[in-house]
């Protein structure tokens, strides 16, 4: 299977299904000497294990990292960094009911027609479980770019139809409502909507916010690897992103170049806007200013409610789908968008230092 790997200086490569012994990440271009450890890397995968709240599904898995190569003594030595997480609640017998059968919203379908045959025990490859490896290698990079002082933060912008307010924004909700939400009452709604999506054996979509903090300016390549041309593929690898916007996204269609451009002023020695409709991001290079993404997930597609479809013999057939799964999948995403965000930021940064004759000659001259 192609497509498995990412990135040009920072590489990862995840490996793994949803039901298959483990699953994980081999990540190159780690430089040597950076201090980590098993904490610095469960902290991000318990952002995203299952069964943390009762909007995740409840499989219980603990999702321990395990490291197998790159680190001694308490730093990574440079050389291929690979970690693993076992799977141990898997329930192979829950999709018996639908081995020959397209369920709707999901891969099925276009895993049979490329290859003839699919792992139709939770998708396998095309399983949310396959963002382990993207969170362990999210936090890497996260560790580092934090070493830079640079901060990547995300978190649940809307639920369905409830926004939060940027008025009542509270960080600290982030990592603790489970939502996601940093808005304590957009919080409450959230949930009630989510509630009444579970009476009805429905599901629910929703928007993830990230926004980078004190990054350089001068980030991206200007032609085919602009950095919110990274950024936005990185994102749409995400399973169920459907739409990604940069700054004022799909807003600025319909301003005017008056309205829509930032202008430019100089604090002290250093340039900044006044305004970042950009989203801090500028003929494909970062501008200084704060990098502002949203990504858009589409309604967790496993929903108990019989739906029409039909089966590998081209048959018109039902189904309920039944197992545990998310009624939504975005609180779990969050920290999922907030990894591959670094991810992407880290391996242009990493471009960087052949940008310039005077960087290469700080390095080795």
């Amino acid at each position: 299977m192609a497509g498995s790997y990412f990135g040009k200086n920072f590489t990862i490569q995840t490996f793994g299904e949803s039901h298959g012994t483990a699953l994980g990440v081999v990540i190159d271009g780690v430089p040597a000497g950076l201090a980590l450890n098993e904490a610095d890397v469960q902290r991000f995968l318990d952002r995203r294990k299952p069964g943390s709240s009762a909007y995740t599904t409840q499989r219980a898995e603990s999702d321990t990292v395990e490291f197998l190569s790159g680190i001694f003594e308490g730093k990574t030595t440079g050389t291929p960094l690979a970690m693993m997480i076992r799977n141990k609640d898997q329930r192979s017998k829950d999709y018996s009911n639908i081995a020959d059968k397209y369920r709707p919203g999901h891969a099925d379908f276009c895993f049979d027609e490329k290859y003839g045959f699919r792992d139709y025990r939770g998708g396998g490859r095309s399983s949310g479980r396959e963002t382990i490896g993207r969170v362990c290698a999210g936090a890497v990079a996260s560790k580092i770019l934090g070493e830079l002082g640079i901060k990547v933060m995300a978190y649940t912008k809307s639920i369905g139809p409830v926004t939060i307010d940027p008025a009542r924004f509270d960080e600290s909700l982030i990592l603790t409502d489970p939502t996601g939400m940093p808005d304590k009452e957009a919080a409450k709604e959230a949930a009630a909507y989510l509630n009444d999506c579970m009476s009805q054996k429905d599901s629910a979509g929703g928007v993830v916010e990230v926004v980078v903090k004190n990054a350089p300016a001068g980030i991206g390549e200007p032609v085919f690897d602009k950095l919110d041309a990274r950024l936005s593929q990185a994102l749409f690898s995400i399973g169920a992103v459907k739409a990604v916007e940069v700054g004022d996204g799909c807003k600025v269609s319909a301003a005017r170049g008056s309205e829509n451009n930032d202008a430019f002023l100089c604090e002290g020695d250093k340039v900044s806007k006044k305004t970042n409709h950009a989203g801090g991001i500028l003929g494909g290079i970062s501008d200084g200013d704060d990098i502002v993404l949203r990504a858009y997930f589409k309604p967790t597609p496993s929903i108990a409610q019989e739906q029409e479809t039909v089966n590998a013999d081209h048959e018109a057939v039902s189904l309920e789908i039944h197992g545990r799964h998310d009624p939504v999948i975005v609180p779990r995403a969050v920290v999922v968008v907030e990894s591959m965000t670094a991810i992407t930021l880290l391996d242009l940064m990493m471009d960087q230092m052949h940008a310039r004759m005077e960087y290469l000659t700080k390095m080795f001259g």
